[in-house]
């Protein structure tokens, strides 16, 4: 009966995984466009219908699905299906722990209610030999569609002309490393030195997990092993707020430590890029990043700094525009990149990056928003709200136990983000004090001035 419990769970975990159409999220070696209209989830839907209490959410996905097995299960979900028993099964917000007893890290799914706009958060153990190293990383979706995106995998199964259907090279080069993600690379060289051994001793460990405000959904994770010295906590929020038109992203990487370093935060956008608030250079030809760790798979495309204390980029994809905001020092570098150098063999798609580049830094906080608005339509040839609705993000406040961000929207709203670094207990009392003013919350985050 126990073990019963735990399949219906994991069917169940298996579904919220995957995004508005069905397809589950790319994590660590998966193949993008696997969904759960593949036959091994036909048959785990009719099973977990048929043995595990007839949950009629799970003939909505059956109906997806299109067809059942030619047993007692199916038969179960097709008569069911034909009597009018199903019930959406609607993805929320989700918080699933790793590794056999829950405790070495997990994945969360950050949804907002009204809106189509999924954020996964990965904070997992290794994830053995399938396992990419990019502690901290997330990727986020529209409606289904990628916004900023994980790579995948470096594979084109069961296509004998790419090494046989089997993994490439670059699955290794590439695929695997850290810069392939949206996530923080030290000194160009990737989590636990890309070092499989190293990485499967250790997990990241959950900070604190909140869906229980409609307008705010947060995730916190703290990453102490992927660079020796350093701690990295990351805290991501879906943000509803009544002036700007959609929901938001909102993302803060702290990182601590005890020598000075470089730190890239790479963006991998999907799309076509709109317009950027800061001045750059095209080289006449391209050459690599690097040489090693996935950096000399990359071309520098553009190379720039930081017009003012926050850097924009906007992009467009699908016919809808999304607006990248970060809070930067004037002396970061800003980096075009694109997947390509040394790659004859064209194993590997030709996407892009916007890499914020920190150097010298030791402690630092990098924050930024990615902000979904407006739309293009090339039958009316209309543009909607294609500006941001963000007009700056500050860091108003940053130590070993505080971070304070302020979001002033272009109407000249202004919210204020608190994060409390030391003590997530949803009951403890904080205070910091921002400006000659000494604000009081209770609990691990507080949203002030956002109705």
């Amino acid at each position: 009966e126990n073990e019963g419990a735990v399949l219906l769970e994991a069917v169940s975990a298996l579904l919220n995984l995957s995004d508005a159409d069905g397809e589950f999220f790319p994590l660590n070696d998966a193949q993008k466009g696997m969904s759960y209209l593949a036959a091994s989830i036909v048959t785990a839907v009719n099973i977990a219908y048929h043995m595990g209490g007839e949950d009629p959410r799970l003939l909505s996905i059956a109906e997806a699905q299109g067809e059942v097995l030619l047993d007692d299960a199916g038969f179960s979900v097709a008569a069911a299906v034909r009597d009018g028993k199903a019930a959406a099964f609607e993805k929320t917000s989700v918080n699933l722990s790793d590794g056999p007893d829950g405790k070495q890290g997990g994945v969360a799914v950050l949804r907002s209610g009204d809106s189509d706009l999924e954020l996964l958060f990965k904070y997992s153990a290794q994830g053995l030999s399938h396992g990419h190293y990019d502690k901290l990383s997330f990727s986020l979706y529209e409606d289904g569609d990628e916004i900023l995106q994980d790579y995948g995998m470096a594979r084109f199964v069961n296509i004998e002309q790419k090494g046989g259907g089997n993994y490439l090279k670059e699955n290794t080069t590439w695929a695997k490393q850290t810069v392939a993600h949206n996530t923080l690379v030290q000194n160009e060289t990737s989590h636990f030195e890309g070092k499989y051994e190293t990485g499967s001793q250790h997990h990241s460990d959950l900070y604190f997990f909140d869906a229980t405000q409609p307008d705010v959904q947060v995730v916190s994770a703290i990453e102490s092993n992927a660079y020796p010295g350093t701690e990295m906590m990351r805290t991501m929020a879906i943000i509803k707020s009544p002036t700007i038109g959609k929901p938001f992203v909102l993302d803060i990487l702290n990182i601590d430590s005890d020598s000075g370093n470089q730190y890239d935060l790479p963006f991998w956008f999907m799309g076509q890029v709109v317009q950027a608030n800061f001045d750059y250079e095209s080289p006449e030809s391209l050459n690599a990043l690097g040489t090693d760790n996935g950096y000399q798979h990359l071309y520098v495309e553009g190379r720039g700094y930081p017009g003012s204390h926050n850097t924009k980029l906007s992009w467009m994809e699908n016919g809808r525009f999304y607006t990248l905001t970060s809070a930067t020092e004037m002396s970061d570098e800003l980096l075009f990149t694109r997947i390509g150098a040394n790659d004859p063999e064209f194993n590997l798609r030709r996407d892009a990056a916007l890499m914020i580049r920190r150097k010298a830094a030791g402690s630092t906080v990098f924050a930024s928003i990615i902000e979904p608005h407006g739309g293009y339509s090339p039958v009316s040839e209309i543009a909607a709200d294609s500006r941001s609705s963000i007009a700056n993000v500050k860091v108003l406040h940053h130590d070993e136990s505080y971070t304070v961000l302020a979001i002033e929207d272009v109407k000249g709203s202004t919210s204020m983000f608190f994060l409390a670094r030391k003590d997530a207990s949803p009951t403890r009392h904080h205070e910091v004090r921002v400006a000659d003013r000494l604000y009081t919350w209770v609990g691990p985050f507080i949203i002030v001035g956002m109705s």
